[in-house]
């Protein structure tokens, strides 16, 4: 079996731990991302018939959502997975134009956004456009705020209050501090500062709440997904550079890396651990290549 990783920061590969157990007749599709919820569930956002589906640690099938929003195909296309700390699912659609909060069995308890209804990246006085066009993700802040990577069209961030309401925006096309590419993920560290994976630009950007720039990491290669763990360590999925995962301290420290080995993951969009600091990668492939959640087991 693969092996990756230095020290404390070692894992065995293991590309088929949900393969094994998909349900006959389906096809599990693009995996765009994935999460673990309190009771160590994995939950697996992808791009098919059945876009949500949730699977033990050992790979065994849970169940699925029908799709089943409040609107006939609620997702177009899958882009990212959030779990907050009430355990309700957060899904954002980069083509519905929209975030959804959920419980567990799938009800829409709250929709961010205009179903499909692209709002206007810049307006015709100069000022950026409210959300969505083509949103990516949405992060949990630890005084319950939440915040949402705008991200393909819009290059902006938002912050909601805790029932969505918008409160501040941020954020423009261009290189320099505070401007963005493309936002794919976003995330909010324990103190409450704000990470957005600026991945065309290389850079993981960071802010306080009311967007005020703080610093940047730059030794990383089209950062994807960037997730902090209990254990107080920085986990990135990095799209460049021959894909791959990336261990940080919170000083922005590398700890372990490794990218390139296509034993390991050849498409990593989006990641999460569990409890026992097990880390499953979404893989956003072809057929053949990618198209599955890959766990990469504490050795």
């Amino acid at each position: 079996m693969t092996t990756v990783g230095d020290g404390d920061f070692r894992y065995e590969v293991d590309r088929v731990w949900l393969l094994r157990n998909v349900p006959r007749y389906w096809d599990l599709g693009q995996c765009a991302d994935v999460a673990v919820d309190s009771e160590d569930i994995v939950w697996v956002f992808s791009r098919s018939d059945h876009p949500v589906t949730c699977w033990t640690t050992d790979g065994e099938f849970v169940g699925s959502w029908a799709d089943r929003g409040p609107l006939e195909g609620e997702f177009r296309v899958p882009h990212g997975m959030y779990i907050d700390s009430t355990d309700h699912i957060w899904l954002a659609d980069h083509q519905t134009h929209t975030i959804t909060k959920h419980r567990k069995d799938g009800e829409v308890v709250l929709t961010l956004g205009t179903f499909g209804y692209a709002n206007i990246t810049v307006t015709t006085n100069g000022g950026q456009g409210t959300p969505f066009n083509m949103p990516t993700g949405i992060a949990e802040s630890p005084d319950g705020k939440f915040f949402a990577s705008d991200g393909y069209a819009n290059r902006r961030v938002h912050r909601f209050s805790a029932s969505g309401e918008l409160e501040h925006s941020w954020g423009e096309a261009g290189r320099g501090p505070g401007q963005f590419a493309i936002l794919h993920k976003v995330a909010v560290d324990p103190d409450g500062l704000v990470y957005i994976c600026d991945r065309e630009n290389n850079r993981i950007q960071v802010f306080d709440a009311d967007g005020n720039y703080q610093r940047e990491w730059n030794d990383v290669v089209g950062p994807g997904d960037i997730y902090f763990a209990p254990d107080g360590y920085v986990y990135v999925v990095e799209q460049g550079g021959g894909n791959g995962v990336s261990i940080w301290t919170r000083d922005g420290d590398l700890v372990t890396r490794w990218r390139g080995n296509a034993d390991a993951c050849v498409s990593a969009h989006g990641l999460w651990l569990d409890s026992q600091r097990n880390i499953y990668v979404a893989e956003i492939g072809e057929a053949g290549r990618g198209n599955r959640v890959t766990k990469f087991s504490r050795v």
